[in-house]
Protein backbone atom coordinates (compact mmCIF):
# COMPACT_ATOMS: atom_id res chain seq x y z
CA UNK A 1 0.00 0.00 0.00
CA UNK A 2 0.99 4.02 -0.62
CA UNK A 3 1.03 6.69 1.63
CA UNK A 4 -2.94 6.97 0.24
CA UNK A 5 -3.93 3.64 0.95
CA UNK A 6 -4.17 2.23 -2.57
CA UNK A 7 -2.64 -0.96 -3.58
CA UNK A 8 1.25 -0.43 -5.05
CA UNK A 9 1.83 -1.85 -8.52
CA UNK A 10 5.90 -2.82 -7.24
CA UNK A 11 4.94 -5.71 -4.90
CA UNK A 12 5.75 -8.78 -7.12
CA UNK A 13 6.26 -12.54 -5.53
CA UNK A 14 9.55 -13.76 -5.14
CA UNK A 15 10.31 -17.46 -5.32
CA UNK A 16 12.95 -18.52 -2.69
CA UNK A 17 15.69 -21.37 -3.82
CA UNK A 18 13.93 -24.15 -1.77
CA UNK A 19 10.62 -25.09 -3.01
CA UNK A 20 7.61 -26.81 -1.67
CA UNK A 21 8.33 -30.78 -2.38
CA UNK A 22 12.28 -29.98 -1.09
CA UNK A 23 10.49 -28.68 2.36
CA UNK A 24 7.94 -31.94 2.00
CA UNK A 25 10.91 -34.17 1.68
CA UNK A 26 12.18 -33.23 5.06
CA UNK A 27 8.66 -33.65 6.84
CA UNK A 28 8.59 -36.99 4.88
CA UNK A 29 5.06 -36.15 4.27
CA UNK A 30 2.75 -33.45 1.70
CA UNK A 31 1.83 -30.44 3.06
CA UNK A 32 -1.88 -29.94 3.35
CA UNK A 33 -4.92 -28.09 4.72
CA UNK A 34 -7.87 -30.17 6.60
CA UNK A 35 -10.69 -27.32 6.96
CA UNK A 36 -13.55 -28.43 9.24
CA UNK A 37 -16.35 -26.37 8.92
CA UNK A 38 -20.03 -26.74 11.74
CA UNK A 39 -21.28 -24.69 13.61
CA UNK A 40 -19.79 -23.37 17.31
CA UNK A 41 -19.74 -26.64 19.86
CA UNK A 42 -20.20 -28.82 16.97
CA UNK A 43 -16.68 -30.47 17.87
CA UNK A 44 -14.35 -28.86 15.31
CA UNK A 45 -11.53 -28.21 17.86
CA UNK A 46 -11.65 -31.53 19.34
CA UNK A 47 -11.58 -33.57 17.00
CA UNK A 48 -9.28 -31.37 14.69
CA UNK A 49 -6.61 -31.88 17.94
CA UNK A 50 -7.18 -35.66 18.23
CA UNK A 51 -6.36 -35.94 14.32
CA UNK A 52 -2.65 -33.61 15.07
CA UNK A 53 -2.26 -35.97 18.05
CA UNK A 54 -2.74 -38.84 16.09
CA UNK A 55 -0.15 -37.46 13.32
CA UNK A 56 2.17 -35.84 15.42
CA UNK A 57 2.83 -39.44 16.66
CA UNK A 58 3.87 -40.46 13.53
CA UNK A 59 6.23 -37.78 13.14
CA UNK A 60 4.59 -35.53 10.55
CA UNK A 61 4.67 -31.86 11.15
CA UNK A 62 1.43 -30.15 11.94
CA UNK A 63 -0.60 -27.24 13.14
CA UNK A 64 -3.83 -26.31 14.74
CA UNK A 65 -5.43 -23.38 14.04
CA UNK A 66 -8.43 -22.36 16.81
CA UNK A 67 -11.24 -19.41 15.35
CA UNK A 68 -10.88 -18.22 19.06
CA UNK A 69 -7.15 -17.90 19.29
CA UNK A 70 -6.85 -16.52 15.60
CA UNK A 71 -9.36 -14.04 16.73
CA UNK A 72 -6.82 -12.83 20.01
CA UNK A 73 -4.37 -11.31 17.14
CA UNK A 74 -4.21 -11.44 13.37
CA UNK A 75 -8.18 -10.81 13.39
CA UNK A 76 -8.71 -9.11 16.96
CA UNK A 77 -9.86 -6.09 14.90
CA UNK A 78 -12.77 -7.92 13.19
CA UNK A 79 -16.13 -7.88 14.27
CA UNK A 80 -18.95 -11.12 13.46
CA UNK A 81 -20.31 -9.13 10.55
CA UNK A 82 -20.90 -11.24 7.18
CA UNK A 83 -18.10 -8.88 6.01
CA UNK A 84 -15.74 -9.34 8.69
CA UNK A 85 -16.65 -13.12 8.59
CA UNK A 86 -15.18 -12.67 4.68
CA UNK A 87 -12.19 -10.96 5.94
CA UNK A 88 -11.60 -12.79 8.69
CA UNK A 89 -11.17 -16.28 6.60
CA UNK A 90 -9.64 -14.84 3.76
CA UNK A 91 -6.62 -13.64 6.30
CA UNK A 92 -6.39 -17.00 7.43
CA UNK A 93 -6.71 -18.51 4.27
CA UNK A 94 -3.57 -16.78 3.38
CA UNK A 95 -1.99 -17.87 6.50
CA UNK A 96 -2.80 -21.49 5.73
CA UNK A 97 -1.56 -21.64 2.32
CA UNK A 98 1.63 -20.37 3.50
CA UNK A 99 1.70 -23.05 6.07
CA UNK A 100 1.02 -25.88 3.29
CA UNK A 101 3.71 -24.07 1.40
CA UNK A 102 6.25 -24.68 4.12
CA UNK A 103 5.73 -28.04 3.93
CA UNK A 104 2.94 -28.87 6.84
CA UNK A 105 -0.15 -30.25 7.83
CA UNK A 106 -2.51 -27.21 8.97
CA UNK A 107 -5.72 -28.44 10.51
CA UNK A 108 -8.16 -25.27 11.08
CA UNK A 109 -11.39 -25.33 13.04
CA UNK A 110 -13.33 -22.36 11.68
CA UNK A 111 -16.79 -22.03 11.63
CA UNK A 112 -16.64 -20.65 8.00
CA UNK A 113 -20.11 -20.48 7.66
CA UNK A 114 -20.70 -19.45 3.77
CA UNK A 115 -20.04 -21.70 1.17
CA UNK A 116 -18.71 -18.82 -1.05
CA UNK A 117 -15.48 -18.03 1.33
CA UNK A 118 -14.66 -21.62 1.85
CA UNK A 119 -15.04 -21.99 -1.68
CA UNK A 120 -12.59 -19.31 -2.06
CA UNK A 121 -10.00 -21.47 -0.05
CA UNK A 122 -10.52 -23.86 -2.01
CA UNK A 123 -9.06 -22.36 -4.85
CA UNK A 124 -6.00 -21.25 -3.89
CA UNK A 125 -4.65 -24.88 -3.15
CA UNK A 126 -4.62 -27.82 -5.98
CA UNK A 127 -6.37 -31.26 -5.79
CA UNK A 128 -5.78 -33.29 -2.88
CA UNK A 129 -4.37 -29.92 -0.94
CA UNK A 130 -7.32 -28.89 0.72
CA UNK A 131 -9.40 -31.14 2.48
CA UNK A 132 -12.90 -30.18 3.36
CA UNK A 133 -14.35 -31.66 6.42
CA UNK A 134 -18.18 -31.17 7.76
CA UNK A 135 -18.59 -31.35 11.48
CA UNK A 136 -22.59 -32.05 11.26
CA UNK A 137 -24.55 -31.39 14.66
CA UNK A 138 -27.52 -29.65 15.27
CA UNK A 139 -27.76 -25.99 16.88
CA UNK A 140 -29.77 -27.46 19.75
CA UNK A 141 -27.44 -30.61 20.64
CA UNK A 142 -24.62 -28.05 20.42
CA UNK A 143 -26.18 -25.57 22.73
CA UNK A 144 -25.92 -28.52 25.39
CA UNK A 145 -22.21 -28.61 24.82
CA UNK A 146 -21.75 -25.09 24.90
CA UNK A 147 -19.60 -24.37 28.47
CA UNK A 148 -19.55 -20.97 27.24
CA UNK A 149 -23.22 -20.11 27.47
CA UNK A 150 -23.54 -18.43 24.43
CA UNK A 151 -25.92 -19.84 22.56
CA UNK A 152 -28.17 -19.18 25.47
CA UNK A 153 -27.36 -15.49 25.43
CA UNK A 154 -27.48 -15.76 21.47
CA UNK A 155 -30.97 -16.73 22.05
CA UNK A 156 -31.58 -14.06 24.57
CA UNK A 157 -30.39 -11.33 22.13
CA UNK A 158 -27.80 -10.30 23.96
CA UNK A 159 -24.81 -11.92 21.65
CA UNK A 160 -25.82 -10.62 18.05
CA UNK A 161 -24.94 -12.51 14.54
CA UNK A 162 -24.24 -15.71 16.16
CA UNK A 163 -24.18 -18.70 13.27
CA UNK A 164 -26.93 -20.97 13.63
CA UNK A 165 -29.24 -19.01 15.74
CA UNK A 166 -29.38 -14.75 14.61
CA UNK A 167 -27.00 -15.43 11.84
CA UNK A 168 -27.27 -18.41 8.95
CA UNK A 169 -24.60 -21.13 8.45
CA UNK A 170 -24.06 -22.60 4.78
CA UNK A 171 -23.29 -26.36 5.01
CA UNK A 172 -20.74 -27.37 2.37
CA UNK A 173 -22.58 -29.01 -0.63
CA UNK A 174 -19.75 -31.16 -1.52
CA UNK A 175 -17.68 -31.31 1.26
CA UNK A 176 -14.85 -34.34 1.17
CA UNK A 177 -15.61 -36.35 4.63
CA UNK A 178 -18.83 -35.26 6.86
CA UNK A 179 -18.75 -36.19 10.53
CA UNK A 180 -22.24 -36.68 12.27
CA UNK A 181 -20.55 -35.57 15.94
CA UNK A 182 -24.01 -35.93 17.52
CA UNK A 183 -23.90 -39.64 16.70
CA UNK A 184 -19.97 -40.42 16.31
CA UNK A 185 -17.48 -39.89 19.02
CA UNK A 186 -14.87 -37.48 18.52
CA UNK A 187 -12.14 -40.53 18.39
CA UNK A 188 -13.91 -42.48 15.79
CA UNK A 189 -14.34 -38.88 13.70
CA UNK A 190 -10.67 -38.53 14.05
CA UNK A 191 -9.93 -41.67 12.80
CA UNK A 192 -12.03 -41.19 10.05
CA UNK A 193 -9.83 -38.50 8.75
CA UNK A 194 -6.79 -40.01 9.45
CA UNK A 195 -7.89 -42.43 7.06
CA UNK A 196 -8.74 -39.79 4.49
CA UNK A 197 -5.42 -38.20 4.52
CA UNK A 198 -4.22 -41.74 3.87
CA UNK A 199 -6.14 -42.03 0.85
CA UNK A 200 -4.89 -38.93 -0.19
CA UNK A 201 -1.39 -39.95 -0.10
CA UNK A 202 -0.47 -36.92 2.19
CA UNK A 203 0.73 -38.98 4.85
Amino acid sequence: MDSKGTKSNNVTWFNGYITRGDREEVHGHKGAAIWFTGLSASGKSTIAHLVEKELHRRGCSTYVLDGDNVRHGLCSNLTFSSEDRGENIRRISEMVKLFVDAGIIVLTAFISPYRKDRQKVRSLFSEGKFLEIHVDCPSEVCATRDQKGIYEKAKAGIVKEFTGISAPYEPPEGPDLVIHSYKESAAEAAKRVITLIEQYKIV
